[in-house]
């Protein structure tokens, strides 16, 4: 069970809380936090550079001297690669860099990510102040009273606009609602800053969802085996009595 420092809304240090285990399992697994990352990536990319070939660029049917006699090497187009004005020998054609992981990947990652940075002590629970207006010097003021430098993961308890807006004119801090980072995200920051009510929320939502599963695993077996009694009942065949009238005949 990890332990995170926590740190109330005026910035005063309170005591540690325990991660819910039903987040911070304690599992990191670096393969599937690098599939992810390295699919991130890819998706990031337009795929639209583009170069023509020799045969796409305009001109090029005229041979530029003739084949012998002229000391030169012989040359068949001017729109050879060679040549200025010329293709390109192996150029980017568009296509799409697009790459799917299985969502069971992505959800070992995203907890691996989190696993680790909690192992490093680098999560950190707090209570956001409440702004009325978007003000940024009153969120890094706020952050710097945590003691957090570098580059910092805001994970906030659904969308906090004033939060958001104060948080884009800092460099090196990154606002999300929890739940919708993403593995790069979390492996970027240097700290994680987590609302503590977001935490608490995702944390019960899990384990309703998991308390609900084990309610139909249940329901589900009682069902099967009521399925079982019935046809057990309907096999017992009932032995009849045999008449004894014909024997003697």
């Amino acid at each position: 069970m990890f332990k995170a420092r926590y740190y109330k809304a005026d910035g005063k240090k309170g005591r540690a809380r325990e991660l819910p285990a039903a987040i911070f399992d304690g599992i990191v697994n670096n393969g599937a936090m690098h599939q992810v990352v390295k699919a991130y990536l890819s998706n990031q990319r337009q795929g639209t550079a583009s170069a023509k070939t020799r045969s796409d660029v305009r001109g090029g049917s005229r041979k530029p001297w003739r084949q012998k006699g002229t000391g030169r090497a012989r040359q068949g187009t001017i729109r050879a690669v060679q040549w200025a004005g010329g293709g390109v020998a192996f150029p980017p054609i568009p296509h799409s860099w697009r790459k799917r992981v299985p969502k069971k990947v992505r959800s070992l990652a995203r907890r691996s990510a989190l696993n680790d940075r909690a192992e490093h002590d680098r999560v950190v629970l707090v209570e956001l102040p409440i702004m009325e207006v978007p003000k940024t010097r009153d969120l890094k003021d706020f952050l710097s009273a945590l003691g957090l430098e570098g580059k910092t993961l805001i994970l906030t308890d659904g969308i906090n606009t004033n939060i958001h807006r104060s948080s884009r004119n800092l460099q090196a801090i990154e606002v999300l609602p929890f739940g919708t980072e993403s593995v790069y995200d979390v492996l970027w920051a240097n700290t994680v800053v987590i609302e503590l009510g977001a935490l608490d929320q995702v944390a019960s939502a899990k384990a309703s969802a998991e308390k609900a599963t084990d309610e139909a695993l249940v329901e589900k077996a009682a069902k099967a085996l009521e399925v079982e009694a019935e046809s057990s009942d309907e096999e017992e065949v009932v032995a009849e009595p045999v008449s004894d009238e014909g024997e003697g005949e």
